[in-house]
């Protein structure tokens, strides 16, 4: 049992992707900067998966903004001034993690406007419905009802 168990999770460990798709020769030799480099290139969209950093990415695209990257790096560029450089070249999309600006103000805000307009939502519902008198009980039956009703439940019992 215990053979079967590892050998299926070596199988899975052989079945999970690469956790970057970085290419030997893209590999800067100062160790420092390849770690910025990969800081960044975790930050940046792959234009081609759009949900996927181009640390991760294998698309031919996502390559060159890694050697994009490493080529702003190695010139001697900040940290800030690379992702500016990215930015004004491809827009605001090719941050993972777009910047808190006017631009992007709706986009930060829109999911807590979402949740706190279908709370109130529920609320305004829940306080109408105790209003429209949905818990108050029904009126009393008539005697003719009454007559029907007991008609029906003796029809019940006997069936039984």
């Amino acid at each position: 049992m215990r053979r079967m168990m590892a050998a299926f999770v070596l199988l899975m460990l052989l079945a999970l992707p690469a956790a970057h798709a970085v290419q030997p020769d893209e590999i800067m030799p100062d160790p420092a900067k390849e770690a910025r480099a990969r800081e960044l290139s975790r930050e940046l969209r792959c234009m081609v998966c759009q949900n996927q950093s181009i640390d991760d990415s294998d698309a031919p695209l996502a390559r060159d903004l890694r050697l994009l990257v490493r080529e702003r790096i190695g010139a001697g560029d900040s940290n800030s001034q690379v992702l500016d450089f990215l930015v004004a070249r491809y827009g605001e999309f090719v941050l993972l993690k777009p910047r808190f600006e006017r631009q992007t103000l709706l986009l930060w805000l829109l999911g807590p406007l979402l949740l706190i307009g279908g709370g109130l939502a529920l609320w305004l519902q829940i306080r109408r419905r105790s209003r429209s008198g949905a818990d108050v009980p029904a009126p009393p039956l008539t005697a003719d009802e009454q007559a029907r009703l007991a008609a029906l439940m003796s029809d019940d019992a006997k069936s039984s």
